[in-house]
């Protein structure tokens, strides 16, 4: 192997290495802010469930804790919907940003891989142009290949979070019209 080459495959590795980081940094950002959501949402429920066995303590006869228990029996969809969003924006978050990282790799990988086969094409043996026009092909399939794939993966972001929207107001709307019937029903 001559220099060059050693200085091109180093040049590939270090390359692949801070791709790899930035994947890792990705991953662990992620983790980190769904273990703080996590740990944001266990506490609520945690301080919730205290405050309801101190009610339920704090009853004075059995029509009261019958009430109490009917109204902390109703589940808090709203508090839910909230959770159910904070996930859906923190996995869409990692989506991009993975996808943003492997689009940029993948960039310097073409425009890496289009200058090797226009320099292999000019310093070419004889038949070696069919070669380089069989690279030549084979690159540009990949780079639609790759622009498909992250076309339908924006697709189904696009998809995923349209439906979490249309779900979060619907189910405001549900709680909202159930809520009006208790307050007409307790009328």
């Amino acid at each position: 192997m001559n220099k060059p080459n050693l200085e091109q495959v180093a040049a590939a590795q270090k390359a692949n290495a801070e791709v790899m980081m930035a994947l890792m940094r990705t991953a662990f950002n992620g983790v980190e802010r769904l273990t703080a959501l996590n740990m944001a949402a266990s506490r609520e429920f945690f301080n919730n469930t205290v405050s309801n066995a101190q009610q339920l303590l704090g009853a004075k006869d059995a029509s009261e804790v019958a009430k109490l228990n009917s109204e902390l029996a109703r589940p808090n969809v709203d508090k839910w919907v909230d959770y159910s969003r904070s996930i859906y924006e923190l996995v869409s978050s990692m989506q991009k940003e993975v996808t943003a990282v492997m689009e940029s790799q993948y960039s310097s990988f073409a425009k890496n891989a289009s200058s090797a086969v226009e320099k292999a094409t000019a310093s070419a043996p004889v038949g070696g142009d069919v070669f380089a026009a069989t690279m030549k092909t084979m690159l540009n399939a990949s780079t639609k290949a790759f622009d498909n794939m992250t076309a339908m993966a924006k697709q189904f972001s696009d998809v995923a979070e349209a439906n979490m929207k249309a779900a979060s107001t619907a189910t405001t709307k549900a709680v909202s019209a159930t809520a009006a019937a208790r307050r007409t029903a307790a009328k």
